[in-house]
């Protein structure tokens, strides 16, 4: 298991978080986990692509998060790279898809194929280079356009927060929260370098997806064998047993500026 999660992990910021009224699982979620409506799936699977410019450190994100390393030499992913974690969230067994897409023109008629079922959308940019930020929409409405059978959540990351000050992160992020309202996506800033709020997002993304999910189930109880997470039920055996490390929602250990007109200072 990658994760327990007991609470929903709590958002980057509140200025730029479609989901800032909900503080904890759907209260349908939990009790369809507590009465046991969520079991009917042996293997529950959502699914995320990770898309956005080339060299805006994607592959580095998700190998920070998976493998816990950080290589300075990337080889450009050629087409689609993937990688499946797993969580045990509200007592139940759920997996997350992470597909790590290239950046690279020449491969946007392949990489573009995988993005149809996708149940969470994560558009990653440099941080310190503007561009991608501005090429950021567009890449979101390629996402939506193949995804719209599953209506997927937004997340629209700054990476590379390693290689900026903290004035040069201010007034990136001022733009960046731009972006990320008007997209109706949620905001965060990482370092896949140094690690820094790497795992928070990730448990994020995959206890909003799992809420999501079992919502989509319940809907659907009185179908056999109904499909979680828009994808086949699956049934393993044997399943290797690995280290957990327990998620919970917590505060911002530094808080967040109550005032709109500080929004600058409103994320860790």
């Amino acid at each position: 298991m990658d994760g327990v999660i007991n609470e929903l992990p709590q958002p980057f910021t509140k200025y730029a978080c479609s989901k800032q009224n909900q503080l904890n699982f759907h209260v349908k979620t939990r009790e369809a986990c507590k009465n046991g409506a969520a079991c009917n799936v042996s293997l529950k699977v959502s699914k995320s692509i990770v898309i956005g410019d080339m060299s805006v450190g994607k592959t580095s994100l998700v190998n920070r998060y998976c493998h816990n390393v950080f290589e300075k030499d990337y080889k450009p992913t050629i087409g689609v790279e993937y990688e499946l974690r797993k969580y045990k969230i509200l007592e139940q067994e759920f997996h997350l898809q992470m597909w790590d897409t290239s950046g690279e023109e020449r491969f946007r008629c392949i990489t573009g194929a995988y993005y149809r079922g996708a149940h969470a959308v994560i558009v990653v940019f440099d941080i310190s280079d503007i561009t991608s930020l501005q090429n950021a929409g567009k890449w979101m409405e390629d996402a939506l356009e193949k995804t719209r059978s599953t209506t997927p959540d937004l997340f629209l990351v700054a990476n590379k927060i390693d290689l900026v000050n903290a004035s040069e992160l201010e007034a990136t992020r001022e733009s960046a929260l731009d972006v990320a309202n008007q997209l109706n996506a949620e905001y965060w800033e990482v370092s896949a370098k140094t690690g820094a709020n790497v795992r928070e997002l990730f448990a994020r993304v995959a206890a909003i997806c799992f809420d999501q999910a079992v919502l989509r189930e319940t809907s659907y109880q009185k179908q056999p064998h109904a499909q979680m997470g828009g994808l086949s039920s699956i049934k393993c055996k044997n399943q290797p047993q690995t280290a957990i490390i327990v998620l919970s929602a917590s505060k911002n250990e530094n808080g967040i500026n109550e005032e709109k007109d500080n929004r600058k200072r409103c994320c860790r």
